[in-house]
């Protein structure tokens, strides 16, 4: 398993081995072991998996402190531009953010650790995406970002008269409006 650093810090990548040959393939998708000797020590709580359509846009979603969660994310069918933004105040990198295209074949998987809202957007014509998380859901500590905030210019990969939202989302406030409590 390859741990890669983005230039966000807490943020990483984790490139799985994969071990293929005529029957097909074989990878470790998490082992808590090998993700604790790479720094990761998530408990991880809840397993979720969604199936959205070609230009389905998902987030910004995150939940206030005490029930932010941690997101170990992947895809199982498909293709997907999965995007997290910093919401950690005093990050030298607050209000970035990056994006990864993980799919069923790469088999990318993509840590977001709390301080982070989280998003993606589907390029297949469907995709199945699961993520790991350390704390269960929580409806009164739900929070957004409008996914097409200007402030943070993310490129979904899709046109914005194709993309499918949520009324939800799209009434999502702004960076400058949102409700956070994340600390660097």
């Amino acid at each position: 398993m390859k741990i890669i650093k983005t230039e966000i810090p807490d943020l990483v990548i984790i490139e799985p081995r994969i071990f293929k040959d005529e029957r097909g393939y074989f990878y470790e998708s998490y082992n808590e072991k090998t993700f604790h000797q790479n720094g990761i020590k998530t408990h991880f709580v809840q397993d979720n998996e969604s199936k959205s359509v070609k230009g389905t846009i998902r987030g910004l979603h995150y939940q206030l402190d005490p029930f932010a969660q941690t997101k170990l994310v992947r895809v199982i069918e498909g293709i997907v531009y999965d995007v997290a933004v910093d919401l950690r105040k005093g990050s030298p990198t607050f209000g970035k953010w990056h994006g990864e295209i993980l799919t069923a074949d790469n088999k990318k998987q993509f840590y977001v650790p709390k301080g982070f809202a989280h998003g993606f957007s589907v390029l297949s014509e469907t995709a199945v995406f699961a993520y790991k998380c350390d704390e269960t859901y929580n409806k009164d500590a739900e929070r957004g970002i409008r996914y097409n905030d200007t402030s943070l210019n993310i490129d979904w990969k899709i046109a914005e008269d194709l993309s499918i939202v949520s009324e939800k989302d799209r009434l999502q406030p702004l960076l400058t409006d949102a409700e956070f409590n994340f600390k660097f």
